[in-house]
């Protein structure tokens, strides 16, 4: 049982430094694979802001807002200049 536990301390002597880089290795690629994560994240949250934005604009439109709001803007510009 002695001879077990020489051989298997002396086998585990010079294996952290391999098991430690094997370690970070792993980690490393646990995290170069959560790269296009980001990129489909901002993809989602670009895509979520174009939906209230339509929604929005046709809000606008079928309200009679949106051109009344134009028409006023182009008159306080043109009475301006005058």
């Amino acid at each position: 049982m002695l001879s077990l536990y020489v051989r298997g301390r002396t086998w585990f002597a010079g294996r952290p430094a391999v098991l430690i880089d094997r370690l970070r290795s792993a980690l490393a690629q646990a995290g170069r694979k959560e790269d296009g994560q980001t990129t489909a994240e901002y993809a989602l949250v670009i895509l979520a802001a174009a939906a209230v934005a339509l929604v929005l604009i046709a809000w606008a439109r079928s309200s009679g807002k949106l051109p009344a709001f134009f028409d006023k803007i182009i008159d306080d510009i043109t009475n301006s200049a005058e």
